[in-house]
């Protein structure tokens, strides 16, 4: 019977060898090199023998269990009861939190006085004369003292956590310091010479702080290196800089009245500024945290162990609920106190949403009551990162602006004029409710990602997607019809990734949509102190914050959007926002509006340079108009040697810039020269050769002359906004647009075609290489009519002759050219330039049809360019390339060419 076992053994453990080869990849038909021997097989025990073996343990199992199963289940209520306790710290307050740790120190204060100023009895006793005197040495009177004071500063100051660090890294410089210097003072014992002569001295910390001197050094180089390791850990509790302690000094003669300060050298404010903290001169960006690395999970084939690992991945990253809802509560707290008109904070936005806010965001909050125009307001304004800034004094820095020509005093309207906003929500129903709908969206289709956190916009709301290891973001990208079905949202765009961050964004249109108004975004510029006359108020972003951008930097603006989009509202809010922060002589405009409608609220502002043009073709004459003078400022910047006109002004207004003598002219600063047309395609239809033309070369030229553009269309199709205006007209707004098409005409990049319209656009600066969701700004009728008054009171426009009585200059035209003189000077242009006059190649080249292009050939006949018709044949022409200027002038009625 073994010997068949052990062969029968042997027979298996060869099988299985050969098994094993052949998926290792062996050849097949070859035999595995080696065979298992059998006496291997037949040493392993039958299996029979082990039954008894079993069977006997599973008798005596429930004899031993009884004790086993008790101990189990105290254990299990133990560690119960522990879980709780530490479910319920956790739980616990913050607040609490840190006042337990504070009267915990106090205690401990106590406990050690009690051992070292009296003989405290018992075992609490010897501890202490074991671990505080055996430590401290000598100086273990003034533990207590120093627990004590930082007790104090618990209970006192809970809200700056952030100091703790520097003040324990302070203390134990100070500590090793100064017990070093102790120890050395008194001998420099060693632990040879006992436990009492340490406590004599310095201490173990003394001996440790001093010893690896005495022995590298000697004591002539130890004392002065503790002596400057001392005054380190000082510097770094009282937070003091090196090149801070004689102002430091000086402010603490002056508040103990040994020193006279001097005028407006120490304010009464300064005497509250918490002691032991970094000013903000000196005080740097905090690095931002590093977010730990996650080990990526262990691959099971079971379908079930990966759930569970999914499943436990996400609950590690979710928030708790109940942090988001005491974030939730701060950040309404915050944006209920602050006033109306400022942007709620991007820090309790980040807190409601658990993201990191970026490093470098200040908060800055107005002054209750806003200043009257042209002048400071009474008290500094507040910030919440910096320290107040003194006083003003002296004049504004933009006092020359203010004063006009010929003793004209101009004020500026009044914020007030502009209603006022309420506060932002920083959180909804809504957006938890969507909030659930994309992490079952993910666990239904068993994609390792969670919500991490969101940035409540007035219009939509960016939801920030984290990913697990090992996923790749275009799981997240295909999800997207199903996301829009999960949120019943057709409108759902995904940010792959969000700059600056390692996440995802979606971004989800609000059922509750806020409106913007146009007062709330002026009086944050007011606010924060920018009084540059060509700042303008665009909206507010998806993160809550105000949009603002200066027209200077632009230097040119592309604004299309489809018809309801929110393209006239943007223009209007334009307009409105130099009117309210410019003066005439800082900024003067010229209006187009082919609609006729549009802008005719600002008919008569003194801001214009002309009055409203609604004619295409005057529109057009004006732009040649704005080339000469664009021309002219730059003959003023050659002459003189400056590379911009704000060095120009400046030099102007100092005095340092003198015209030539005998010259009879006075000089005086240029205003920024706006020009902004509501309708493009309106003029390209008139005039696509000119008025492609000028504009190229304004966009090329005028942003060093102050000269700058805003182009409206709402048809932005590649024969309106052609290649060379796009090329030119680097800064971009797309509002809701039709089609992907459109979209891809403005921005060179699809999204716009998912915008919901009303004010949704995606802000697109010069050097950004991805738009900004943003909710234009909103101004009513009533708002621009206040507004309009007030500048009409204040001025009287004065146009400028040479723009409205450039076209006197001219004489009638011909009756028999009618409306037709811009496609007869082409057509003479086209034909004496090629020198081939062909009825067939003015129907190709101007796209006309054949009843115009025979007219056009035979007002070109009557005037001399071309000759008679002969037949099939073409004419002759009749004018040289180089008379064709006095041709044309002849045409257009000029009197000399």
């Amino acid at each position: 019977m073994a010997s068949r076992t052990s062969g029968k053994g042997s027979q298996s453990t060869a099988g299985t060898s050969k098994q094993r080869a052949g998926r290792a990849g062996s050849p097949a038909g070859k035999a595995p090199a080696r065979k298992a021997p059998a006496k291997k097989a037949a040493a392993r025990p039958p299996a029979g023998k082990k039954a008894p073996a079993r069977k006997a343990a599973a008798k005596a199992a429930p004899k031993r269990s009884v004790a086993g199963r008790a101990g189990r289940g105290v254990a299990h209520g133990v560690g119960a009861l522990f879980r709780g306790v530490g479910r319920g710290a956790r739980n616990l307050d913050p607040a609490h939190r840190k006042d337990g740790l504070a009267l915990l120190l106090l205690a401990l204060a106590l406990i050690v006085a009690a051992g070292t100023w009296s003989s405290l009895e018992g075992p609490v006793g010897d501890l202490v004369k074991l671990l505080v005197t055996g430590a401290f040495g000598r100086l273990d009177l003034v533990v207590p003292i120093l627990l004590g004071i930082i007790a104090m500063r618990l209970f006192r100051h809970p809200e700056r956590p952030e100091a703790n660090g520097r003040i324990v890294i302070g203390l134990s410089a100070l500590v090793l310091g100064v017990l070093g210097q102790v120890h050395i003072a008194c001998g420099a014992p060693g632990r040879g010479e006992g436990t009492q002569a340490l406590q004599d001295a310095g201490g173990l910390i003394g001996w440790a702080a001093s010893k690896p001197l005495l022995f590298t050094v000697g004591q002539v180089l130890a004392v002065p290196l503790l002596v400057l390791l001392t005054v380190f850990g000082l510097l770094v509790v009282t937070a003091t800089p090196v090149n801070a302690i004689p102002r430091r000094l000086r402010q603490l003669g002056i508040r103990l009245g040994v020193i006279e300060p001097l005028p407006g050298e120490y304010e009464p404010e300064d005497a509250h500024r918490s002691a032991g903290e970094y000013d903000a001169d000196w005080r740097e960006t905090p690095a931002r945290p590093k977010r730990p690395r996650r080990a990526p999970a262990a691959q099971d084939d079971a379908g079930s162990a990966e759930e569970a690992a999914l499943a436990k991945r996400r609950r590690t990253r979710r928030p708790s609920s109940d942090a988001v809802d005491v974030a939730a509560a701060a950040a309404a707290a915050l944006d209920g106190a602050v006033l109306h008109g400022v942007q709620p904070s991007p820090l309790v936005a980040g807190l409601s949403s658990g993201i990191t806010p970026e490093d470098e965001i200040t908060v800055q909050v107005p002054a209750p009551a806003p200043p009257a125009r042209g002048a400071r307001p009474d008290g500094p304004v507040p910030d919440l990162t910096k320290p107040a800034p003194e006083p003003p004094s002296g004049l504004p820095p933009r006092a020359e602006q203010l004063q006009l020509s010929g003793d004209i005093t101009y004020s500026l309207p009044s914020l007030d004029l502009l209603e006022r906003g309420g506060p932002g929500k920083a959180r909804s129903a809504a957006n938890d409710a969507i909030v659930a709908s994309l992490t079952t969206v993910f666990a239904e289709f068993k994609v390792d990602a969670a919500v991490t956190g969101f940035t409540r916009g007035p219009t939509v709301t960016r939801y920030e997607v984290e990913l697990g290891p090992a996923v790749k973001v275009e799981r997240i990208t295909a999800l997207t019809k199903n996301i829009a079905y999960a949120v019943a949202s057709p409108d759902v765009r995904i940010i792959s990734p969000i700059p600056g961050k390692s996440a995802v964004g979606i971004e989800i249109p609000n059922t509750d949509r806020e409106m913007v108004n146009l007062g709330d975004v002026l009086r944050l510029a007011d606010a924060a102190g920018n009084e540059h006359p060509m700042l303008v108020a665009l909206g507010k972003d998806v993160e809550g914050g105000y949009v603002m951008a200066n027209l200077t930097k632009m230097p040119h603006i592309l604004v299309a959007g489809a018809t309801g989009s929110g393209k006239s509202s943007c223009i209007n809010c334009l307009i409105t926002s130099l009117m309210v922060r410019a003066t005439p002589e800082d900024v003067r405009m010229v209006l187009v509006d082919p609609k006729r409608v549009e802008l005719t609220a600002y008919e008569g502002i003194p801001h214009l340079i002309t009055p409203i043009i609604t004619n295409p073709k005057r529109a057009a004459e004006a732009l040649q108009w704005v080339v000469r003078e664009m021309d002219l400022r730059y003959d003023d910047l050659a002459a003189y040697g400056f590379r911009h006109i704000d060095d120009f002004n400046a030099a102007v207004r100092e005095g340092k810039v003198k015209p030539p003598e005998g010259s009879g002219r006075e000089l005086a600063p240029y205003p920024y020269l706006l020009v902004i047309v509501d309708e493009l395609a309106d003029l390209m239809m008139v005039a696509p050769r000119d008025v492609e033309d000028s504009i190229v070369r304004i966009t090329q030229l005028a942003r060093a002359a102050g000269i700058h553009l805003v182009l409206a269309t709402q048809r932005p199709s590649v024969d309106v906004v052609t290649g060379l205006i796009k090329a030119n007209v680097p800064s971009r707004l797309a509002f809701a647009t039709s089609s992907l098409a459109d979209s891809r005409v403005i921005l060179d990049q699809p999204g716009a075609e998912k915008l919901i319209g009303k004010g949704d656009g995606l802000f697109l600066p010069m050097g950004a290489n991805k738009p900004i969701r943003m909710q234009g700004a909103f101004v009513t009728e009533a708002e621009v009519a206040s507004v309009v008054r007030h500048c009409k009171d204040q001025m009287a426009p004065v146009f400028r002759d040479d723009v409205t009585v450039g076209t006197a200059q001219k004489k009638e035209i011909d009756e028999d050219i009618g409306d037709d003189l811009d496609l007869l000077c082409q057509a003479a242009e086209l034909v004496v330039s090629t020198q081939f006059g062909s009825t067939s190649m003015l129907q190709r080249k101007l796209r006309v049809g054949f009843a115009k292009a025979g007219r056009l050939m035979d007002l070109m006949e009557s005037r001399g360019v071309v000759g008679p018709s002969e037949g099939s044949k073409a004419r002759d022409v009749l004018v040289k390339p180089d008379e064709l200027d006095g041709v044309l002038a002849l045409i257009r009625g000029e009197t000399g060419g």
